[in-house]
């Protein structure tokens, strides 16, 4: 454990009127740095999360943390992209940073605004994250891509709507009582399991209920080594943090395996020492609901075939054995690329510390974490303990 989060900040996602990128990056830099109670002036290193692909003319972006103080001038800034798991890739460059005794301090902000652009172009950019060669003409973009990988699973393991409605209500319950989250709705299992004008197909077998939201918002996190992080007030320290990538064409895997997943999951446990049966949550990348039922069975929790069980016997609810996105998941928050992997760090270590509000899991010890870039392509898990 040599790097721990002492302090943290998040912006509401959604369709944020009269905001720029800037002032997203820099408001929550300032937070967290408040939060945290650390000064410009102890800060190492700074690593931005900012994924853009066109949602922002702006494309060279690490230095605008630094319009948070004028005394982050002359730090080291860099912006680091790893498709939708980008947040993620930010906190590992920071966690390397301290683990080579580089920094000792370091600032990581994830950042995206994506509302501003036109709707077609979103598709455009989104798709960036695919194989253009072979999906780059993927009907309905990004979502094309998780339809057809919905319609192979049914194909293969038999029609889960039923799976894929409960884990969309499951999610979009859990984020009523998170105040940062874009849609804070109960929608019920009914709504979300049946076509309707409100509820239309997206792509495949997929509806609009089991398409993430397109997002703006930001958080940020401090990192600090272990011997600083315990004179602090707070310490949430990664008992786990491991990336694996995978080939980027969904042709040369089994792409209902997530097997970089898979992966990812098995080295963070060995290396954290724990079992699932440990963990007292995950926030795990639910992008499309197809893809938090395959993540069920990637991680451990299910045999192939058989995650469907999970979320229809409520294993993966708030309440239940392993609950799953107690935070409302992107399903309910929202996925502004950028920022997704930091915000869910953050809202991982407000369960640890005992200040995640109305979305609190009772008496959470050791938390885990799944972001991925791409379908299944870019994985990172992280597994969290709070030390202080």
């Amino acid at each position: 454990m040599t790097a721990c989060i002492v302090g943290w900040a998040h912006s509401r996602f959604g369709k944020l009127e009269g905001e720029t990128l800037e002032g997203l990056i820099t408001k929550v830099a300032a937070d967290a740095l408040d939060h945290a109670d650390i000064g410009p002036d102890e800060v190492d290193e700074i690593v931005l999360g900012h994924f853009n692909a066109g949602f922002s003319a702006q494309d060279f972006t690490a230095s605008l943390v630094l319009q948070a103080d004028d005394r982050l001038r002359f730090k080291p800034a860099t912006r680091v992209e790893n498709a939708c798991a980008t947040g993620s890739a930010a906190v590992r460059q920071g966690i390397r940073a301290i683990d080579a005794n580089a920094a000792r301090i370091v600032l990581v902000v994830g950042a995206e605004q994506m509302t501003t652009t036109p709707g077609p172009e979103i598709g455009k950019n989104l798709l960036k994250a695919s194989y253009l060669p072979e999906e780059g003409d993927t009907p309905a973009g990004f979502a094309g891509v998780f339809g057809k990988i919905a319609q192979a699973y049914f194909q293969r393991y038999g029609d889960q709507s039923d799976a894929l409605a409960m884990i969309a209500a499951k999610n979009h319950k859990n984020g009523v009582d998170n105040p940062y989250a874009q849609m804070r709705k109960d929608f019920g299992y009914e709504f979300c399991r049946h076509e309707s004008e409100k509820n239309p197909f997206v792509a495949g077998p997929l509806k609009r209920t089991d398409c993430s939201l397109v997002s703006d918002g930001a958080a940020a996190l401090v990192l600090a080594d272990t011997a600083t992080a315990l004179k602090m007030r707070r310490a949430v320290a990664f008992r786990a943090n491991e990336h694996v990538q995978d080939f980027l064409p969904m042709s040369k895997r089994d792409i209902l395996a997530f097997e970089g997943c898979e992966h990812a999951w098995n080295q963070a446990l060995k290396s954290a020492g724990v079992t699932l049966d440990d963990l007292s949550f995950v926030e795990t990348h639910d992008c499309f609901t197809i893809a938090e039922l395959i993540e069920y069975e990637a991680m451990g929790l299910a045999k192939p075939g058989e995650g469907a069980r999970l979320a229809l016997d409520g294993e993966t609810a708030k309440d239940g054995r392993l609950p799953v996105n107690p935070s409302g998941g992107l399903k309910s928050k929202g996925h502004p690329i950028g920022a997704t992997g930091v915000s869910m760090h953050v809202l991982s270590a407000m369960q640890l510390v005992g200040e995640a509000g109305g979305i609190q899991v009772p008496g959470a010890k050791l938390g885990g974490i799944f972001n991925m870039g791409g379908a299944a392509v870019a994985n990172y898990v992280s597994i969290l303990d709070r030390i202080r």
